[in-house]
């Protein structure tokens, strides 16, 4: 099959890719378009540490052919993060110590964006169960709970 232009926007600015089909949008972000927060682990789908938001719902960026995103938008690690510093999600990991070796971060941070977009203030329970699809080998989860949990309340607070 014929490659093809697929036009989507990225962190708030359009971009057009050439792709071949089935070409994933983890290859795309990572290896033409050069942003690495989403990071490669098991390509099936099971770790999380790909997850990005499209329209403002994780996805597991390696499963998801690029060609399926068309016309929507995509948020990466890299968009959430203002030029001046860290978002108040980012601030809360750092300062639960819930970021290890960091390799699940992004993908932790990209599902609490948005897990507290839906819902500002989750219960410890409803944390728990959107951050199941992300595996993290190092923290015990414990941190990244209190994290995201706190992360809610500095929202919250403005």
């Amino acid at each position: 099959m014929a490659s093809r232009i697929v036009a989507f926007k990225l962190n708030g600015r359009e971009v057009e890719v050439m792709v071949k089909p089935l070409t994933t949008l983890q290859t795309v972000l990572r290896e033409q378009l050069h942003y690495t927060a989403a990071k490669t682990g098991c390509r099936q789908g099971g770790c999380g540490s790909c997850t990005v938001l499209v329209d403002g719902e994780p996805v597991m960026s390696c499963l998801l052919p690029v060609e399926n995103i068309a016309g929507q938008e995509v948020l990466t690690l890299e968009g959430l993060t203002p030029h001046d510093g860290l978002h108040p999600i980012q601030q809360a990991f750092v300062d639960h110590f819930a970021v290890q070796c960091g390799y699940c971060t992004s993908g932790m941070i990209m599902v609490a964006k948005a897990l507290l977009d839906h819902n500002p203030t989750p219960t410890r329970p409803e944390i728990v169960d959107a951050l199941s699809g992300n595996f993290c080998r190092c923290t015990g989860y414990q941190p990244i709970i209190d994290a995201v949990e706190e992360a809610g309340r500095r929202l919250q607070a403005g």
